[in-house]
């Protein structure tokens, strides 16, 4: 129950969110931002359809390619978020105020509120339709490749046909900019949730340094033996995966033991484990 109602949830604000980004602020700036909402919004501009339900219409013969790779369950999910999507597009948007400013700042606040309403999709596993099935279709084929980077490289075609249906330049390169914020949008969001700091701690002290660890940030760490290849003197390496409010913290303690510490604090896209992304938690 707890999951359905966050499904739930997370269709109904990403909807709010894509709509927001196709109907308020593309349509108006007269721009396609990629994607087969791109397209509509480019069919809505040459013969005046519906924008939500050219959407679906044009997700049919996408949704036969790709159904067998992206699974039953993935189907009925994007289902429910496609029919969201449609009513939100072409019921409760035309009733609302449309933004009229700079075109720029249009395609910035397009692109931002599109990657928000992707990644609240993506992150229950389910999607907006469209080209999103492309998209999970290839990253399920191609896992190292990254979200943002597959999908912007499905819309290049639909913008530049929106440069030529919109008659310039600028509709091209206001696309982009959407593309490329939705883009950053879905990666922040989505590898940004399970980001994280690994400390590399080089001491003299390992097993007081991982106490105190412990003590300050409740973060248990992995003692390595180890012997430096210029001094051949030996020495203790601690792994501590960490949040990163709670690197400085690390850190800190990690000097009031040893002065000579030598630490080494990298970020991390994701973590997987206790305390981090659980089994059954991963999107």
């Amino acid at each position: 129950m707890k999951n359905e109602i966050l499904d739930l949830l997370c269709d109904l604000a990403g909807s709010v969110f894509y709509s927001l980004s196709i109907y308020t602020f593309a349509k108006m700036a007269d721009f396609a931002p990629g994607g087969l909402s791109g397209l509509a919004l480019i069919m809505n501009h040459l013969w005046r359809v519906p924008i939500g339900l050219t959407t679906l219409i044009l997700n049919i013969p996408v949704v036969v390619l790709s159904c067998r790779i992206i699974g039953r369950k993935f189907l009925l999910k994007t289902a429910r978020s496609m029919i969201f999507c449609t009513f939100f597009l072409d019921v409760v948007f035309p009733h609302t105020p449309m933004y009229e400013g700079v075109p720029f700042l249009a395609a910035l606040y397009s692109g931002a509120c599109l990657g928000m309403g992707l990644s609240l999709f993506y992150i229950r596993g389910s999607s907006s339709g469209g080209t999103d099935f492309l998209t999970m279709s290839i990253k399920a084929l191609r896992p190292h490749l990254s979200i943002g980077f597959v999908t912007m490289s499905i819309d290049l075609l639909i913008i530049s046909l929106g440069g030529v249906v919109f008659g310039n330049i600028d509709a091209v390169l206001y696309g982009l900019v959407s593309t490329f914020t939705a883009s950053t949008v879905i990666d922040k969001v989505m590898y940004g949730l399970g980001s994280g700091i690994l400390s590399i701690i080089i001491t003299d002290y390992g097993q007081q340094v991982s106490e105190k660890i412990s003590q300050v940030s409740d973060r248990g760490s992995t003692l390595i033996d180890a012997r430096g290849a210029y001094t051949g003197h030996c020495r203790d390496v601690l792994l501590c995966a960490c949040s990163k409010a709670e690197a400085h913290v690390i850190r800190k303690a990690v000097r009031e033991m040893d002065e000579n510490a030598f630490v080494m604090l990298v970020e991390t896209s994701q973590v997987y484990g206790l305390g981090f992304i659980e089994k059954g938690d991963e999107a």
